[in-house]
Parts: structure tokens; C-alpha cells; sequence
């Protein structure tokens, strides 16, 4: 008889490559997960893993096995809401990943909110890259995810939460005084700094800029908009800041942040989800508190520029 159990193990070998590592990932010993892929090769009749000296490899029916059994602990999972939840909105454990160009400066907006409106809630916040994110919400391990749109992967499904326009960051001593906007097509693409490869901060800037991947250097790549703020103030180079994060990463009197004209580059943040998922009431009421959150900080904001 087929368990979860080892279709858990052999995700987890095809995650890591490596029995140590998906065994600790298992919290198992590597004997007790190496058995019972064995039972599940026996149990299926075929070969699901060349094994060698250097690691191991799926065969062509283990990698069609693993993709189905991926498919089989997602939909344990969304049963396992359905039970759980049932009947209750944002209630227990939700598990939420986001990209880390909108973990810092959106999440202190919205968890006290979250707190204060669903005290029930467990929020498990897990913060990576969009790939990665992706990669989990599909195999069951994350519930929901927040992310730049659009995800164009097979059974899941999206809502867009809201435009996110980037503003162009620059050294103060090279702005001009009576500057407040710029042509996209302007902004000179060998000063560019960016986050490193994998960001999709980092293609959404080289898109709208106009520039090919090859064409900026490999070493111009930062690993967070603090580090990339910081260059840019020593006047290093310019960079696109998304508007939600301008208020955090700039406040250094050194850097000027300048508007593009009409139509404004931007990103659409949403909210991604399995098709499967019996959540999505849940979801519905995560992304009412994100967009009513930003609402109340855009209000606030523009209030304050009128009495200025």
C-alpha cells in the first residue's frame, strides 16, 4: 500500500537531490527514508531513482511519479482546510509567502491589522523569490502567495491587489533642481544598480528601462534595496524603487526620488492561489486588508501634502 508518508519522502528527494539533506528536511534518519523509497519502488513495481556515487537521478517514471505525487500532497492539503476551516474566516494556520521586494515594507502595515480584526489567525510568513515561491504553493507547502503578476503556471489562479508605480532614485547632487520627471526611455542603462539575478525586481526595471538582460554588467547586482539605496546615495549609479518601499528605503537627504511621466511604469501585486484551494473566502478577506491598508496610507499622504 502506497502512504503519504513516502510520497512526502520522495518530494523531498526530489527537492534536495540528496538523501542526508531530505532526511534532515524530513527530520528522519537517511536509512529510514532511503527504506521506504525502496518500499515504494517495490509497491510500484519500477525504478523511480538512478542511484550513484555522485547523487542521484530520477528516471523518466520517476520524474512522472513525482510530478503526480506533488499533485497528491496538494490536494491532501487542501482537504485538510477544507476541515480546518470550514465555516471560519482567517482563522488558524495560513501560511503566506511573499517577495522580499514587499515582505519589510508591507508587512508592518498589515499585521497588526491582521491581529486586530482576526485574532484567531496563525500567520506563517515565509519570505523568498518568486520561483521558489511558486514552486511551494504548487507542492501544497505554502497556501497563498504575494507576488508580482503575472504567474502564468497551470491550476493556479490570481486577484490583482494593486498597481505598485517604481520612481527613479538618484544622487541629489545630480538632479536638477526643477526636475520632477523623467522619460523612461531616458534613464542610462549602464548606470543602472540592481538587485541580483532571480529578484523579479531586477527584470521588472531591466523591461521597462528597455534594456537586454546581457546588456548590464554581472556585478552590478545587490542582494536587498538597502545595500542598493546605499550605492546609489554615493552616488554610484540610479536605480527603480517601488513606491511602496520609498517611504522605508528613502530617507537619506543625499537621494532624490523623481516620477516618470505618463504612462507610469508600475507592477501589479496580487494575491496567487491553488485552483483546488478551499480558501479562497480566506484569500478574499487577506487581500480586503492589504488593498484597505494601502488606501488609508495613500488618504494619509495626500492629506498631508494638501496641508503642506
Amino acid at each position: 500500500m502506497i502512504t503519504l508518508r513516502q510520497l512526502r519522502y520522495l518530494s523531498a528527494l526530489v527537492r534536495h537531490g540528496h538523501f542526508g539533506r531530505a532526511a534532515e528536511t524530513c527530520a528522519v534518519t537517511q536509512p529510514a527514508l532511503s527504506m521506504q523509497i525502496r518500499e515504494l519502488e517495490r509497491e510500484l513495481k519500477v525504478e523511480l531513482l538512478e542511484r550513484r556515487p555522485a547523487g542521484i537521478t530520477l528516471t523518466d517514471t520517476g520524474l512522472e511519479i513525482a510530478e503526480r505525487a506533488e499533485r497528491i500532497l496538494a490536494d491532501v492539503q487542501d482537504l485538510i482546510n477544507l476541515a480546518r476551516h470550514r465555516g471560519r474566516t482567517l482563522a488558524g494556520s495560513l501560511r503566506l509567502g511573499i517577495i522580499p521586494s514587499l515582505a519589510p515594507y508591507l508587512l508592518p502595515r498589515v499585521l497588526p491589522v491582521l491581529q486586530s480584526k482576526y485574532p484567531e489567525l496563525r500567520l506563517e510568513v515565509r519570505e523568498t523569490l518568486t520561483k521558489q515561491l511558486t514552486e511551494e504553493l504548487e507542492r501544497g507547502e505554502l497556501d497563498v502567495i504575494m507576488v508580482a503578476l503575472p504567474i502564468e503556471r497551470p491550476g493556479i489562479e490570481a486577484v490583482e491587489l494593486f498597481e505598485d508605480s517604481f520612481l527613479l532614485a538618484m544622487s541629489a547632487k545630480e538632479a536638477a533642481p526643477s526636475q520632477q520627471r523623467v522619460r523612461a526611455g531616458a534613464v542610462d542603462s549602464s548606470r543602472l544598480i540592481l538587485l541580483e539575478e532571480g529578484h523579479c525586481l531586477r527584470d521588472q526595471a531591466l523591461a521597462f528601462c528597455s534594456v537586454a538582460q546581457s546588456g548590464v554588467p554581472a556585478s552590478l547586482g545587490a542582494t536587498s534595496l538597502a545595500t542598493v539605496m546605499q550605492m546609489v546615495a554615493n552616488g554610484y549609479g540610479v536605480t527603480l524603487v517601488p513606491e511602496v518601499a520609498a517611504l522605508t528605503e528613502v530617507r537619506d537627504s543625499r537621494v532624490t526620488l523623481l516620477r516618470f511621466e505618463n504612462p507610469e511604469p508600475a507592477r501589479r501585486i496580487g494575491l496567487v492561489w491553488r485552483v483546488t484551494s478551499p480558501r479562497k473566502k480566506d484569500f478574499a478577506a487577506l487581500g480586503k486588508v492589504v488593498t484597505q491598508v494601502l488606501g488609508a496610507r495613500k488618504s494619509r499622504q495626500t492629506r498631508g501634502k494638501r496641508a503642506a
